[in-house]
């Protein structure tokens, strides 16, 4: 059986000693090199041809994202999996945009390393699970702010006509009276609609209304 081929590109040397004897334990799976930055990882890939290749995040010289981008370029059919210690989404989002296969966190159990290995050469990809649950969440944030409609459309078609006539500077008596309706329910009325728009006086409620062009700003008239 063919063994999966791994390259390790970290600046730490005490970390890449651990990872590469983590590794060697595998029957399926053996370290063909190592490198400590960003410029070496693509030189050294380009050479030995790893199917894998273990990049850190921030190493010297040539960003580990730009070496992942001229890797995938070079040879498409080598996978790299970022193991890194920032649990960020912007990281992660810019390392699959640069083509990498998965991302693992540094203080991960060592068998979802080896598994992300295995699962990476098989052609598929990997997250740690922090970093997919923080996606998921991410997710639902904002599935919920989606679904959450705009104040506005809260508004019931008689408190909008409430609003519309409050901010054309008609008295509730005076709306009460137009809609033949009791004083008592354009008061409710008003209420509902300045607590769903949080409006809490005249002045805010008719700004909101010119905002929103339900009435139109009244022309001035500038004396000769």
């Amino acid at each position: 059986m063919a063994k999966i081929r791994i390259m390790l590109a970290d600046d730490h040397t005490l970390f890449r000693q651990g990872i590469r004897t983590l590794l060697a334990s595998e029957p399926d799976m053996e370290v063909i090199g190592e490198v400590s930055n960003g410029g070496d990882a693509v030189e050294v890939a380009g050479e030995i041809r790893p199917d894998v290749v273990l990049m850190d995040i921030g190493m010297p010289g040539l960003s580990s994202f730009e070496a992942t981008r001229q890797i995938k370029k070079n040879r498409p059919e080598t996978r790299v999996l970022f193991l890194t210690m920032y649990d960020d989404e912007d990281y992660l989002v810019e390392g699959m945009e640069v083509g990498a296969s998965g991302y693992v966190l540094k203080d991960s159990p060592a068998q979802q390393l080896v598994s992300a290995v295995r699962d990476i050469c098989r052609g598929g990809s990997y997250l740690s699970p922090r970093m997919l649950a923080q996606l998921v969440d991410d997710f639902r944030s904002r599935i919920k702010s989606a679904n959450r409609l705009p104040r506005f459309a809260t508004l019931t078609t008689r408190e909008r006509e409430v609003l519309k006539m409050l901010a054309e500077g008609n008295s509730v008596k005076e709306i009460a009276c137009d809609l033949n309706l009791s004083v008592k329910t354009v008061e409710a009325h008003k209420f509902n609609l300045m607590r769903k728009l949080d409006i809490h006086n005249k002045a805010q409620l008719v700004q909101y209304a010119i905002q929103k062009k339900i009435i139109k700003i009244p022309n001035l008239v500038v004396g000769g």
